[in-house]
């Protein structure tokens, strides 16, 4: 084995992950599009069925139990 067909070698084989990373990356760019558009969709239907209407506030009671049940 030559030193020059090792270094071959490795210089493919760094082209061919350089290219996978690439690809991956494009991947994430559009699964991150596809799940802003489902966050978006979701919050169109919850404001259409009426089930967020607003974000949601603590209330400013005395009471630690009136807000939301097993938070404490």
């Amino acid at each position: 084995m030559s030193l020059g067909s090792g270094e071959g070698r490795w210089e493919a084989e760094l082209r061919a992950l350089r290219e996978e990373l690439r690809e991956l990356r494009a991947e994430q760019r559009e699964m991150a599009k596809a799940i802003d558009q489902l966050v978006g969709t979701f919050r169109m239907l919850a404001t259409h069925l009426g089930i967020a209407a607003e974000p949601y506030v603590r209330k400013e009671s005395g009471r630690r139990d009136s807000d939301l049940p097993g938070f404490g």
